[in-house]
């Protein structure tokens, strides 16, 4: 069984930053591949950002490409989501996720543990 936390979430202004945090629990996140996944109010699901297990390899959605960062401290089993220049488009609630594999991309289904999410709202 895996946990995931996020924290990190808020109100910010329009261009403003956030870092989101995920800190995981009850497996071997250094063998795991990463994801940030966000959830609109009456939308669906939409794939962010995917780390490796090992931060070779860093996937993004086209929507935040150039403006957020995905990193990971395995020494701390966590992986972060730095967040510049927001938009209020981006605002969502924010769910990390652990893959399946060394390796994952923008499927759902690559996933199977997620965390509770945490509220970013960027205002205009």
């Amino acid at each position: 069984q895996v946990q995931l936390v996020e924290s990190g979430g808020g109100l910010v202004q329009a261009g403003g930053s956030l870092r989101l945090s995920c800190a995981a629990s009850g497996r071997s996140f250094s063998s795991t591949a990463m994801g940030w996944f966000r959830q609109a109010p009456g939308k669906e699901r939409d794939f962010v950002a995917a780390i490796s297990y090992n931060s070779d390899s860093t996937v993004y959605a086209d929507s935040v490409k150039g403006r957020f960062t995905i990193s990971r401290d395995n020494a701390k089993n966590t992986v972060y989501l730095q967040m510049n220049s927001l938009k209020p488009e981006d605002t969502a609630v924010y769910y990390c996720a652990a893959a399946r594999g060394y390796y994952s991309g923008s499927a759902l289904t690559q996933y199977n543990y997620w965390g509770q999410g945490t509220q970013v709202t960027v205002s205009s």
